[in-house]
């Protein structure tokens, strides 16, 4: 065994790994990467078909990045936040703002536009560390915001069903994954639900099984919206208004990539508005151009997912790719009524006493602006373009498995259920570990990827070549044949 594998068994902890099994094998152990390849230290290949978890956008190495960190180095590495300012977190608070308020009006008729109140654009950025200090920033503003504008003693919230928005408490407590929540129910703050527009598995769905994204041969009559308004509903009659509504929007993660039909997300946002529920949108996945390879009208890239349906949000939490997968940097970005509300005289202690020692960090700041300068470009949106396309012809190929029940694709996100039996959509129990192991047979033939449960996920880099997208979606296949066959 590799002496490095031998100090991970013996010292690290991994996450979301039963370490009982970790330490039966050796571990693959990355050494090094370029561009969408990864290597590890006995010298095999990998293409990185998650990104890193998600994380990484424009590949490893990224000259641009690895320059923009090098001028910044010649700087300062970090300085604190608390009472001073600094240059590149400056400069990326106004950048993103920009690029989150770039929001095409959807038409609305005018009865639907006196019902709803006007969006509220987005004016400040709070910078934190991770996506769930993102929405933990975010779940605090709301509660305090309720409390002082409407009187709230105690909100309530709301969230999706299957929902995952981080791991800290406050995130924990919006999240709806039964495995996650279990442990520490006792110590989280109640948080109720409403159904995820799943079309695949949905109640409402009479549609017979077809080889196809589920929502595209959908019968139903939108009955996912009519519950979430009739939730909103019974609040609203019992004197209890949502003080927040949190949701991914376009595509649920960690829920199972569960897209959300065309319409949805614009639709539920306007209930939320009527019933003067702020929404906070989680983007830490969503964010950053994975989810759309569109322009807005006025020639800029389309960065954020919301911006798809020309929906404004309260508050939007981003992180992951914010600084194309090489530190951890997250932020909150808020309306201007929500930050005013924390606005007074020091003795009146409206500030919002909440931070992280390495808020704003300079280094994080750097790469983000760099990561900025590349998606705001011509050609990597292009090449994202030919990449969402060439995904969507490759995934195709995938229908001849008698155990692929839906193919979910959002931008360059894409889930692969794998079910027992097509035609009845059976799934397998997860004790089968069909999608682990699917992913283990990818491992083998050099592409890297993490399943949720029976989903394999494909989110490769934009980095990525059409040959190697080609390949990642083979090894899949071949992977599916081997491990069912």
């Amino acid at each position: 065994m590799h002496p490095i594998a031998k100090l991970d068994h013996q010292f690290l902890w991994h996450p979301f790994t039963q370490m009982k099994d970790w330490v039966k094998r050796e571990p693959i152990i990355i050494q090094s990467g370029k561009g969408s390849v990864l290597t590890d230290v006995k010298g095999r290949r990998y293409l990185d078909a998650n990104s890193s978890i998600w994380t990484n956008l424009h590949g490893h190495r990224h000259p641009r990045i690895d320059e923009a960190l090098r001028r910044q180095l010649k700087k300062i590495s970090h300085s604190s936040s608390l009472g001073l300012a600094n240059e590149p977190a400056s400069e990326l608070a106004s950048r993103l703002i920009a690029a989150a308020s770039a929001t095409p009006l959807k038409p609305q008729s005018s009865a639907l536009r006196k019902a709803t109140p006007a969006p509220r654009p987005l004016k400040k950025v709070f910078f934190s560390d991770d996506g769930s200090t993102a929405m933990e920033a975010g779940i605090k503003l709301a509660t305090e915001f309720a409390k002082r504008t409407i009187g709230i003693k105690k909100p309530r919230f709301l969230s999706l069903e299957g929902a995952y928005h981080g791991d800290s408490v406050g995130a924990s407590s919006m999240g709806h994954i039964p495995l996650f929540r279990r442990s520490c129910s006792s110590i989280l703050f109640e948080c109720d639900t409403v159904m995820s527009p799943y079309c695949y598995r949905c109640p409402f769905n009479k549609a017979k099984p077809d080889k196809a994204d589920a929502r595209s041969y959908r019968k139903c009559h939108w009955e996912c919206i009519e519950t979430i308004e009739r939730v909103f509903a019974r609040q609203r009659r019992n004197g209890k208004p949502y003080a927040l509504f949190t949701l991914e929007p376009l595509m649920q993660g960690a829920a199972g990539m569960i897209p959300q039909p065309e319409g949805w997300l614009s639709q539920v946002c306007d209930i939320a508005r009527r019933n003067g529920t702020l929404t906070l949108l989680d983007e830490v996945m969503t964010g950053f151009g994975r989810a759309t390879t569109h322009q807005l009208p006025d020639g800029r890239n389309e960065l954020f997912a919301f911006q798809r349906e020309g929906v404004t949000p309260d508050m939007v939490a981003l992180a992951k790719g914010m600084t194309g997968g090489y530190l951890p940097m997250a932020a909150t970005l808020v309306s201007q009524p929500i930050f005013d509300a924390f606005l007074g005289e020091y003795e009146d202690f409206k500030t919002f006493f909440h931070g992280h020692s390495y808020t704003a960090n300079q280094l994080g700041s750097a790469a983000a602006l760099a990561n900025l300068d590349l998606l705001e470009s011509a050609r990597v949106l292009k090449h994202r373009a030919t990449l969402e396309r060439e995904l969507r012809h490759c995934l195709e190929c995938l229908w001849k498995s008698p155990w692929v029940g839906d193919i979910r694709q959002v931008g360059l996100i894409a889930g692969i259920e794998l079910v027992k039996e097509q035609t009845k959509r059976t799934p397998f129990k997860l004790r089968e570990r069909i999608g682990i192991r699917v992913c283990e047979s990818m491992a083998h033939k050099g592409v890297l990827t993490r399943p949720i449960g029976n989903v394999i996920v494909l989110m490769p880099p934009f980095s990525t070549t059409v040959t190697q997208l080609q390949t990642m979606v083979s090894a899949l296949s071949e992977s599916i044949d081997e491990t069912l066959g």
